[in-house]
């Protein structure tokens, strides 16, 4: 007997497919559609095609800037995908805390702290002897991303920490006694149990991590503003975004060059998912079984 398709499911789904349809599908339509216009002098809109693509690919001026902020995306991503995630309960809730945070508060915070003239960062390094190691991480551009990184590891730790503590406590009992059973060592239980089980939500937290890092935007903004200083050293995708489509200081904002930017992110960020489900995750799965 032939089933009825449920039409009442519709009713239910409606108004979620209407709120995502008009705040997340229909904006992202329009952003690639915006993508392929161009402005002119007197400010008018006219097609054409993929010229800001171009501009923005082989363009020494503006490919210099793109490619400066997608490495220092890579940058930003590699520093977070170091992070560990271990220790007792007490340890758990201090690392989760931070995600509770503002990021204005958290930006200001660290500032704050790591200032060389009203910081503790100096003061606390110093009473391990440490003083001399201090310096003006966020003012100077060979340490002016690793730390802003770091401070954003600090603040999302918690999230991918319950994540893989969720799934290292979902691990049947009855498989680690079995292997301590057959004289497994810890190592090698962690190795070869542990490990393998827990591959899927590694990937997951990894493809998260990415997603999200490729979308940063608020913590540079909030401690180094748009200008992504200094000397566009902490310039990312996003803020290289925020200054094309909006303008900043002497830049004029172009609508359709942030458009064109805008589309490029969403492929790169389009990759790396699709890179994930068709080729990592399969491999994970297989080797998980």
């Amino acid at each position: 007997m032939k089933q009825r398709f449920g039409w009442h499911v519709l009713v239910f789904l409606a108004p979620a497919l209407l709120i995502y349809s008009a705040f997340s599908a229909w904006p992202l339509a329009d952003t690639l559609r915006l993508g392929l216009y161009a402005t002119d002098e007197h400010g008018g809109v006219a097609f054409a095609g993929l010229a800001n693509f171009q501009k923005l690919l082989f363009d020494p001026q503006w490919f210099e800037s793109f490619r400066n902020a997608m490495r220092n995306n890579i940058v930003f991503f590699g520093i977070h995908t170091l992070k560990g995630v271990r220790g007792t309960a007490t340890y758990r809730t201090v690392l989760f805390l931070p995600t509770l945070l503002s990021v204005v508060i958290i930006g200001f915070t660290w500032q704050l702290i790591l200032s060389p003239l009203w910081g503790v960062a100096e003061r606390f390094l110093g009473l391990f002897g440490l003083a001399d190691w201090f310096g003006p991480w966020l003012g100077m551009e060979n340490t002016a991303l690793p730390t802003i990184a770091l401070i954003s590891v600090w603040q999302f730790v918690g999230i991918p920490m319950m994540l893989i503590y969720a799934a290292l406590i979902a691990i049947p009992d009855d498989v680690i006694e079995a292997a301590q059973v057959e004289g497994a060592s810890p190592w090698r239980i962690f190795w070869q149990i542990r490990l393998p089980l827990i591959l899927p939500t590694l990937g997951l937290v990894n493809i998260l991590t990415f997603v999200g890092n490729f979308n940063a935007f608020d913590l540079i903004y909030s401690v180094k503003g748009a200008s992504a200083g200094p000397n566009f050293s902490t310039d990312l995708l996003g803020t290289l975004f925020y200054r094309t489509f909006f303008g900043y200081q002497s830049q004029v904002g172009s609508a359709t060059m942030g458009a064109a930017l805008a589309t490029l992110m969403f492929l790169v960020i389009l990759s790396g998912v699709a890179l994930y489900f068709f080729v990592i995750q399969r491999r994970l799965q297989r080797f998980a079984l």
